[in-house]
């Protein structure tokens, strides 16, 4: 095992955060091109980062930076069931995270923390230290910041700008738009966090960057050979690699403000891949026979229907489906949900069924699928509130789910939601570096998302609550 050189005195650790940063793309295919990534992965030590299940950012920042598995958390994406009813759906913002993450842990051992952009971090709560919310925040007139007056230097330091949690739209075909956004969102970013590192005190500073996971969405099938629907030498094929070279060279300038006394840490919450298309689930079921309309669907103005609003006979159906990077499929269980079908003594042998029948889902040219079916309780340590019955990963996340109806087949390539090239892939990266030691750019094996926060208190020398499910890394 790797070890940093510790100390009496606890070191400071500044976390660069990069929401979708792929591990092939920075450790091997833009490498060279990369020269602050690279420097700390020569000089330090990185790896893959296994991501929680479901692989999306919502829940895996907050798996990360809690140590606790979705079951745990209680959440499995940004929308989530709040009862067993059919249509109470509730979005999953910080106040859906019961669990402490580690901010607040450090905060309570009176650390110094800064934290910028770390998803699920809206509504605001108390820090000790300073605080700017997330992409979830629905506008910054709230309060977007901790402390709130805070948010007034963000304008004076922007010169009336308007700060941007997000962008506004990144499943557009306006590409060049959306590099436009991308961009701005990114460098206002910027401009604050090296405010922060220069005049704040901290002893854990954590910023999470979502400009990577918005271009890897929009632009994908332009840089990758591998897509169906890439076009050589189109305008926009160097696009995701000029703005990751873009965060790189920001990346160098907050490097040179730091002493050192701190650790850098560069985390991912996933990779990303290739989106080959869409299983249009619900329509699957339905031509299976688990799932019965009342009528059928009809397109108006060539739209799809999304599944909210169809007419489902639930005295009817067995089990119905919900769109999105991962599939997500419900049994309609008797005494469970109001109109349930399916005897409680039978739910295992048709969940059974089910994830079989959908395992063998043939891809759109007869070819097998690479498809798996996670049960729950076989993945989570406990599994709270209302988790789906079965998570489905098509073709190892190579297609995604569409809940949607109205198309002509149950494969699509037309995606329900908007313009969407990429996937994300399970993996995504960690890079550790210490100024003070060459670790010699050792490959770490086996990390898992977890692992992260008994890592940093590990670091900072503080004790790791005992219901954290990661280890804490030696290095």
């Amino acid at each position: 095992m790797l070890r940093f050189l510790r100390r009496k005195k606890a070191r400071k650790i500044f976390v660069i955060g990069l929401d979708c940063a792929d591990p092939v793309l920075v450790f091997e295919r833009w490498r060279a091109d990369l020269p602050n990534l690279r420097r700390l992965m020569e000089a330090g030590a990185y790896g893959p980062l296994t991501s929680c299940t479901p692989c999306i950012t919502v829940p895996a920042w907050s798996s990360m930076t809690s140590g606790k598995d979705p079951g745990v958390l209680g959440f499995y994406g940004f929308r989530n069931r709040a009862d067993y009813s059919y249509d109470n759906m509730t979005i999953a913002t910080g106040s859906a995270v019961k669990e402490p993450r580690i901010w607040e842990l450090l905060g309570e051992a009176d650390k110094q923390v800064i934290v910028v952009g770390v998803p699920q971090t809206y509504p605001v709560k108390p820090v000790n230290g300073h605080l700017i919310s997330c992409f979830l925040t629905p506008t910054i007139q709230r309060q977007y910041t901790y402390p709130n007056e805070f948010r007034y230097e963000i304008e004076q330091l922007l010169g009336g700008r308007t700060y941007d949690v997000d962008v506004h739209q990144f499943r557009t075909e306006d590409k060049d738009f959306l590099i436009k956004q991308i961009y701005e969102m990114t460098e206002k970013r910027f401009v604050v966090v090296k405010h922060l590192l220069k005049s704040k005190p901290w002893d854990f500073f954590f910023f999470v960057e979502m400009g990577v996971d918005r271009i890897h969405h929009g632009l994908w099938k332009y840089m990758d050979p591998a897509h169906p629907k890439h076009e050589p030498g189109n305008p926009y094929q160097n696009a995701v690699k000029e703005y990751y070279q873009y965060i790189d060279q920001e990346l160098g300038e907050m490097l040179s403000m730091l002493d050192d006394d701190a650790l850098v840490i560069v985390v991912s919450d996933h990779g990303a891949k290739k989106m080959d298309g869409g299983i249009c689930i619900n329509e699957w079921l339905r031509r299976a026979g688990y799932l019965v309309l009342k009528e059928e669907p009809v397109r108006e103005g060539g739209k799809p229907i999304p599944f909210e609003k169809v007419e489902v006979d639930w005295d009817k159906t067995t089990a119905w489906g919900a769109g999105g990077y991962y599939g997500r499929v419900f049994i309609n269980v008797k005494g469970r949900e109001p109109n349930g079908l399916v005897p409680r003594a039978d739910y295992e042998k048709v969940r059974d069924e089910l994830a079989t029948a959908i395992e063998q889902i043939p891809g759109h040219r007869g070819n097998p699928l690479n498809t798996t079916c996670f049960r729950p309780e076989a993945i989570y340590r406990q599994v709270r509130n209302v988790a789906p019955d079965l998570i489905v990963y098509l073709d190892d996340l190579q297609w995604r789910s569409v809940g949607s109806f109205g198309f002509d087949d149950i494969y699509t390539f037309e995606n329900d939601t908007g313009p969407d090239d990429a996937n994300h892939a399970q993996d995504g990266l960690i890079i550790f570096y210490d100024p003070r030691r060459n670790l010699g750019g050792q490959l770490l094996n086996g990390l898992q998302l977890m692992d992260f926060a008994p890592t940093v208190l590990d670091l900072m020398g503080q004790p790791i609550p005992a219901d954290m499910q990661g280890r804490a890394i030696q290095l």
